[in-house]
């Protein structure tokens, strides 16, 4: 048994096998050497705040190749600005490596334009905001839709919902101030279909009611009648319905006519007008107030005359000074009486009229013998 294993071929044997096993263990490492570039490092040259093309021409004459990606932009920082570099700058990377740069965008990040036509607003301006969208102007515009989205202007082009703008782009929202009131209605009377609709749509009415004679829905059809009439006067956004035929006016005339015995209302005008009589006004009795009583006046009695011719006869030429004396006596006496009389007669006035002056007795003459 111990002398067949030291026999020369079993030797020999062990010997092939345990080359051949450390032959193919050495090709194999000097395989991944040759291919992971075993021991040829390159140090990662420091590219921040380069712009991308600078960055990309670095690496390419190193021999590393790179991933480029976007942060959020930033506009602190110029655009295509490198931002990070990874691996760091100053590492030992292998030939071949790709480097990731971060760089900073031209600009914001693009957004869809929400769907916010027809609807209210302060709920439109809410959603513009939430996506990251600023209203600029809002523009007030006649429409039957009161406070309600009818356009969106960016750069005052009109952009339909989900259109992409830039992050925090300002738009102008057109928004309805209302429908405008006695408008004219337009004539289309002559006109195709098509056309009809955009001269109605253009005086802010909407087309109601369209009856095509044959029963097609053919735009090129002839309108031959319309109501309202043309010229009369409606608020904005009135239906307008529509008559067309392929037939002429003339071949039409029963047609119209049917139709304005239903839709024309005649006036009679061989009926003598209406006249309308005013009605007399009534007068209420106004009730006067009666007057305030009158008090009657005291007359002031005059003095006698007789005294006064007594007295005087009794005086002389010569004296004159008693004359004098009576004379004052006289008026005293009469001013006295009249005062007294004056205050009585005022006592009874004072209730009803004011108190009047009180006369003076007129001068007496006196006869000197």
């Amino acid at each position: 048994m111990l002398k067949s294993l030291f026999n020369w071929k079993v030797l020999l044997n062990l010997v092939v096998a345990i080359g051949v096993f450390v032959g193919l263990v050495w090709l194999t490492f000097r395989w991944l050497e040759y291919h992971t570039n075993h021991g040829q490092e390159i140090p990662v040259p420091n590219i921040v705040n380069k712009s991308v093309q600078e960055a990309i021409k670095i690496l390419d004459d190193s021999g590393l190749e790179y991933e480029v990606d976007s942060f959020n932009y930033d506009p602190k920082y110029r655009p295509f600005q490198v931002l990070q570099v990874y691996p760091v700058p100053g590492s030992r990377v292998k030939d071949g490596r790709a480097i990731q740069l971060r760089v900073n965008p031209r600009t914001w990040a693009k957004v869809e334009v929400p769907d916010v036509i027809n609807k209210y607003s302060g709920l439109a301006f809410q959603r513009l905001e939430q996506v990251g969208l600023k209203v600029g102007d809002t523009i007030f515009e006649p429409s039957i839709q009161k406070d309600a989205v009818i356009r969106i202007l960016y750069n005052g082009n009109e952009v339909k919902p989900k259109t992409k703008l830039a992050r925090f782009s300002v738009v102008d929202v057109v928004i309805g101030s209302g429908p405008l009131r006695n408008i004219a209605i337009p004539n289309v009377v002559g006109l195709t279909v098509k056309e009809a609709r955009q001269v109605i749509a253009r005086s802010m009415f909407e087309v109601g009611l369209v009856d095509h004679e044959d029963g097609s829905k053919d735009e090129s059809d002839v309108i031959y009648y319309q109501d309202p009439a043309a010229g009369d006067v409606r608020d904005q956004g009135m239906q307008i319905d529509l008559w067309a035929s392929k037939k002429t006016l003339a071949e039409l005339s029963a047609k119209i006519e049917q139709l304005n015995s239903t839709y024309r209302m005649k006036v009679d005008t061989a009926l003598p007008p209406i006249q309308y009589q005013e009605m007399p006004v009534r007068q209420e009795p106004s009730q006067e107030v009666p007057p305030p009583p009158v008090t009657p006046k005291r007359e002031t009695p005059k003095p006698s005359t007789d005294a006064a011719k007594t007295d005087a006869s009794k005086t002389t030429v010569k004296s004159t000074k008693p004359v004098t004396e009576n004379k004052s006596k006289t008026t005293t006496s009469n001013t006295g009486s009249s005062s007294g009389n004056n205050q009585s007669a005022s006592s009874n006035k004072s209730a009803a009229t004011p108190a009047k002056p009180a006369e003076k007795p007129k001068a007496k003459k006196v006869v000197v013998e």
